[in-house]
C-alpha cells in the first residue's frame, strides 16, 4: 500500500469522527480552541487504538486466515464503506455539547469500530502497523478539530458528503486489495 493509499484510508476512517465533530460544533454555542483539542484527542486516540487492537487480534489468528486474508480485507473495507454511506442517509442523531468522559467515550468508540475492522484487514496487507495507526490518529485528530470549527460555522451541510466520500474511499481500497491479491 502506497503512502497516498494509506492517507486515503486514514481520511476514509476519519469521516465518522469528522461528522460527529461537525455536530459537536453545531451544539456548542461558543467554540474555543480547547473544544477542538478535546474532540480531536478523543477521536484521534480511539481511531489509532482500534486498528492496533484489530491488527493484534488478527495477528494471533494469522495462520488460520492467511488463505482468505484478501477476501477478509475486501469484505471488511466494503462493509465499513457501505455502512458509512448508509449512515449518511439515515436520520440525523442529536448530539449534545458535552465534552466530558460520559459524552465522549461512547462517541469515540462508536466512530472507531470501523477502524477496528480496518486493523484486521491491515494484517492481510502486511502493513507496518505503528506508522499506520499514527497516521490514522493524526489525520482523525486534524479532521475532528476542523469538524468542530466547521460545524460552528457552516452547520451540517458537509457532514453527509464527508461520510459518503469516506465510505466510497474505503470501498475502492477494498477492491484494490482484492484485485492486487488476485493478480489483476
Amino acid at each position: 500500500m502506497t503512502l497516498i493509499e494509506l492517507l486515503l484510508l486514514a481520511v476514509g476512517l476519519s469521516m465518522d469522527a469528522f461528522a460527529v465533530s461537525v455536530c459537536k460544533g453545531l451544539a456548542l454555542h461558543k467554540i474555543r480552541f480547547r473544544h477542538m483539542l478535546i474532540t480531536g484527542l478523543w477521536f484521534g486516540c480511539f481511531q489509532a487504538l482500534m486498528p492496533l487492537t484489530g491488527y493484534l487480534l488478527a495477528s494471533l489468528f494469522s495462520d488460520v486466515i492467511n488463505r482468505f486474508d484478501h477476501w477478509i480485507a475486501f469484505g471488511l473495507l466494503c462493509l465499513i464503506g457501505i455502512n458509512m454511506i448508509r449512515e449518511a442517509f439515515s436520520p440525523a442523531e442529536s448530539t449534545d455539547s458535552a465534552l466530558g468522559f460520559r459524552a465522549m467515550l461512547p462517541l469515540a468508540v462508536a466512530t472507531s469500530i470501523d477502524a477496528l475492522a480496518a486493523g484486521v484487514s491491515m494484517t492481510a496487507m502486511n502493513l507496518q502497523i505503528i506508522p499506520c495507526v499514527l497516521l490514522i490518529g493524526a489525520v482523525t485528530f486534524c479532521f475532528s478539530c476542523a469538524g468542530v470549527r466547521i460545524g460552528s460555522i457552516f452547520g451540517d451541510r458537509f457532514s453527509k458528503k464527508a461520510q459518503v466520500a469516506g465510505g466510497a474511499i474505503l470501498i475502492l481500497l477494498g477492491f484494490r486489495v482484492l484485485m492486487e491479491h488476485l493478480g489483476l
